[in-house]
């Protein structure tokens, strides 16, 4: 699902090409692996850049709940899913969406890279989108799917952005004062 931003719909074979899509990270496991949200993100990601849509893929996510950074997991799953080294960044310092859009935006301004979409859950879409056109950057926001049927974690993560959005408007405007 495709809502607003820079260059159109990516429905059908007349979608725009993303300079970059920007995978937003989700937890790991335990073991350091992808959670099935990172997991969900990662692929989206991935197909855009092998269908041509985007050129390059920034993962964001830095250590978190993990010791292991969520952009690296993130990358190696990319990696194993057929994207060549020089298609994905990575950003391994972010603990949150705010800090995604902080330390993801200078690295497409460093390469060039105007036209930007992000990808994650729809649930957690409208915040990114707030906060990244907040700070100045006119992205696209591109939905993953939901699973089917969405289970138990989708949904309390969905119950999750309640609070999130406000809470996270509250702290960046803050921060832009």
């Amino acid at each position: 699902m495709y809502l607003g931003g820079t260059g159109g719909t990516v429905e059908g074979d007349a979608g725009p090409v993303f300079d970059a899509a920007i995978v937003l990270g989700a937890s790991l496991r335990p073991d350091g692996t992808p959670s099935a949200a990172l997991e969900r993100r990662v692929r989206h990601g991935a197909a855009l850049c092998l269908s041509g849509r985007a050129g390059h893929l920034v993962m964001a996510g830095g250590a978190v709940a993990h010791a292991r950074p969520e952009a690296l997991a993130m990358r190696d799953l990319a990696l194993a899913l057929g994207l060549a080294p020089a298609r994905v960044m990575v950003e391994d310092r972010s603990r949150n969406t705010i800090e995604n859009a902080l330390y993801t935006l200078p690295l497409a301004h460093a390469h060039g890279w105007r036209r930007l979409a992000v990808v994650t859950d729809l649930y957690h879409l409208p915040r990114a989108l707030y906060v990244f056109r907040r700070l100045g950057q006119p992205v696209a926001g591109l939905a993953v799917p939901p699973p089917r049927p969405p289970g138990r974690d989708w949904l309390l993560a969905g119950l999750r952005e309640v609070p999130a959005l406000p809470w996270t408007m509250v702290r960046l405007e803050r921060r832009l004062r």
